[in-house]
């Protein structure tokens, strides 16, 4: 499902989070470094990364390249997404409901560089649970890529039908 960045138009990459890490050991600490990076055209592609290493710039660098190996696309209407959503990871949870134009971006914490990156323009957002930027963008990122498009819903089979059994309201298949 990942999308190649060359075929993606110029890529806008944002630090979100930078992380100093301390391993202690015999002389003393020894600090490491973890970015999280997303990576967006501003047209419905996004994709997020954490990098690792010794020093800042190469811990981003890291990351924004892993950012790029996850590039995935959403559907956008006029600038906000399709439906109403709930992503879930860890303890994180943030709901996403489309924005009439105009409205702009309400977010905060992780779930905006997110929004930002990928082109969202008008959108309304709460972020439930844990602030943990690791777990509030890896939940937006699963809202994300769970999101249809109209065609796409609309096409989509009943649970009944696909199970073979016959449906409340008359549009499942009897088998027997």
């Amino acid at each position: 499902m990942s999308i190649n960045p060359e075929e993606v138009g110029e890529l806008v990459d944002k630090v979100v989070f930078i992380n100093r890490v301390a391993k202690v050991v015999k002389g003393g600490r020894r600090f490491s470094f973890s970015a999280l990076i997303v990576v967006g055209d501003q047209n419905g592609h996004v994709g997020a990364g954490l990098g690792k290493a010794n020093e800042v710039p190469e811990a981003i660098r890291k990351g924004t390249d892993r950012a790029k190996r996850n590039l995935f696309r959403i559907p956008l209407i006029k600038g906000t997404i399709p439906h109403e959503i709930m992503g879930e990871f860890g303890a994180a949870s943030v709901l996403m409901r489309p924005a009439a134009p105009g409205t702009g971006v309400i977010a905060g914490g992780g779930v905006r560089p997110v929004l930002e990156v990928a082109g969202v323009t008008d959108i309304l957002t709460k972020s439930f649970g844990t602030s943990n930027p690791h777990n509030v963008i890896h939940a937006v990122v699963v809202a994300l890529k769970a999101l249809r498009s109209p065609g796409r819903r609309a096409r989509r089979p009943h649970v009944a039908e696909m199970r073979g059994t016959p449906a409340a309201d008359g549009r499942g298949s009897l088998k027997d």
